[in-house]
């Protein structure tokens, strides 16, 4: 059911308050997608590139993979690989952009040296060792995709978000309190046009009385 808006002044100016405030809000909702549309291209821009270094790592990983195996034997390789297992700790900061938090992973260094990885130089293979060390480099590039790829859909849902609010405001919103605005001030004026026409027939009334008196 339709609200019933009751023509009176204190309406009018509250409605014309509230159309003020939405009007700000639009101006500022915009600017906010302004500023993530922005930042979201930027962050594509650098996805694309971890993607391109992960590629690359991977063809030089998985070719160097292939001949070791080849040479050294699977068995070999995964016993090189055993002692080379950890874990790996990341850091993940939030970077506030327009009220909305955005997720910084900090992508930590994952190279080691043989020793580091619990691998004996001398027993092990240069091949193996080049391997391991290729495939760590495959770690880092997906760390950086990953951290490109959290921020694209953060920022993508904020700005879809911010969007409906921007639509609901302008499409909806508005053109309501503009509608109730100019029905208020047509009604109003209508009343004062109403006034001035009875002040004007009581004027002549009394104009009248005086003249026969």
């Amino acid at each position: 059911m339709a609200e019933v808006i009751s023509p009176t002044r204190m309406n009018l100016l509250q409605r014309r308050n509230q159309l003020r405030v939405a009007q700000q809000g639009v101006d500022l909702l915009k600017r906010k997608r302004d500023a993530l549309v922005a930042d979201f291209f930027k962050i594509v821009r650098q996805s694309l590139a971890a993607r391109d270094q992960l590629a690359a790592a991977c063809r030089d990983a998985y070719v160097l993979l292939a001949v070791a195996k080849a040479v050294e034997g699977r068995e070999a390789l995964e016993a090189a690989a055993i002692p080379a297992r950890r874990d790996l700790l990341i850091d993940i900061e939030v970077r506030n952009v327009w009220g909305t938090k955005i997720p910084e992973v900090a992508v930590v260094p994952v190279r080691r040296q043989a020793l580091e990885r619990g691998q004996n130089p001398v027993a092990t293979s240069a091949r193996t060792i080049e391997s391991a060390a290729n495939f760590e480099e495959v770690v880092a590039a997906i760390l950086a995709v990953a951290a490109t790829e959290i921020k694209l859909r953060k920022i993508g849902e904020e700005i879809k978000k911010t969007t409906r609010r921007v639509n609901a405001l302008e499409q909806v919103v508005i053109p309501r309190l503009r509608g109730e605005t100019r029905y208020i001030s047509s009604v109003l004026e209508q009343r004062a046009r109403e006034d001035v026409f009875r002040l004007k027939r009581i004027k002549k009334k009394l104009e009248a009385k005086a003249a026969d008196a």
